[in-house]
């Protein structure tokens, strides 16, 4: 009995030293903001010093004259998701886009605090800094919901609201356990800090070929990309909060999204596995007036996945708004 205890002792002790090991050997550390701004920034950057602290990385070109638009990412993405439309819209609209804190190249101070709440204020402070009046808010993802909050907060400065598979409904599906397996772990109040510093690159290519329509149209320049700006010093912790507090926030309901009368356009891919495709048409049903677009060959990312039909219809929708034309109901394409 004796021997068989300290053979067992003897196994626990080597899976343990298995286990720290491993965890030392995928364990990443920050990379430095230095080093990622020279690999990700572009002659459009900018920085700018906010109030709070937040040295917030953006990007304001096209049109200078023309009509603004405030594009939001969505979680663990950057700016660099509007390329696509600014290069296509920039023609005639003013494109201005943020990297919000915990994300690409902006940087939050120590002990900073990640809401929705947090980001409408970083928002509107971005807006402050660069003097825009009147705007038309973009939000994609967890960026959608930073857009509809925002158009709540602040009617005086919104003409217009665009949704892109936006989320801020309440999770209802029985399909939560069909999430992307990063999304899951990291929810996880115990192995969601300890996987934050680990490698997470297979589980991140896993997370984006689940938001896409078409797992090829993930490369790998998207998931290093993906994976550096989680590295940057404080992502991770910014990130854990969110997901975290991921049922922490003031959910959209009829009643909660009434007060909004601006022109909206929704947008939504029916094959999101992120962002069911109902929540678009709940979207839709509460916001009175406003145009919904959905595409049955569409995933999380159709400014990414589908540039090209996506600006189409953004920019179709704002030539109508700044045309003082009132938007449709309802359309659908195939």
């Amino acid at each position: 009995m004796r021997k068989l205890l300290i053979g067992l002792v003897a196994l626990i002790g080597l899976a343990a030293v298995v286990v720290v090991g491993g965890y030392f050997a995928l364990k990443r550390p920050d990379i430095p903001l230095a080093t990622l701004e020279q690999k990700y920034a572009t002659p459009d950057s900018k920085f700018i010093e906010l109030p709070d602290g937040v040295r917030m990385h953006y990007r304001d070109s096209g049109n200078a004259d023309g009509p603004v638009v405030v594009l939001v990412h969505g979680f663990s993405s950057a700016l660099v998701d509007w390329e696509p439309w600014t290069e296509r819209l920039g023609d005639r609209y003013r494109m201005a886009r943020m990297d919000l804190p915990g994300h690409g190249l902006t940087n939050a101070p120590a002990g900073y605090r990640a809401t929705i709440e947090q980001y409408v204020k970083e928002v509107d402070a971005f807006a402050e800094a660069l003097q825009l009046q009147h705007f038309t808010i973009v939000g994609n993802s967890m960026g959608g919901n930073v857009a509809w909050e925002y158009a709540l907060a602040h009617p005086e400065r919104v003409q217009a609201l665009v949704l892109v598979d936006a989320s801020g409904w309440e999770e209802t599906r029985a399909g939560l356990d069909k999430d992307p397996p990063i999304f899951k772990i990291l929810r996880n109040p115990v192995l969601g800090p300890i996987m934050a510093q680990l490698d997470s690159t297979k589980l991140i290519r896993q997370g984006l070929e689940n938001s896409v329509a078409d797992p090829a149209f993930v490369t790998d320049d998207l998931v290093t990309r993906f994976a550096d700006f989680a590295r940057a010093p404080g992502h991770r912790d910014i990130l854990l909060q969110m997901t975290l507090g991921f049922r922490e926030r003031r959910y959209a309901s009829n009643e909660v999204l009434a007060p909004i009368h601006v022109p909206t356009l929704i947008l939504q891919g029916e094959q999101d596995k992120l962002v069911p495709p109902d929540h678009a048409r709940k979207f839709a049903a509460a916001i009175a007036g406003s145009e919904l677009v959905t595409w049955a060959d569409e995933g999380h990312m159709p400014m990414l996945e589908h540039p090209d039909r996506s600006a189409l219809a953004v920019g179709s929708f704002l030539d109508r708004v700044h045309a003082r034309l009132q938007p449709a109901t309802v359309t659908q394409e195939p």
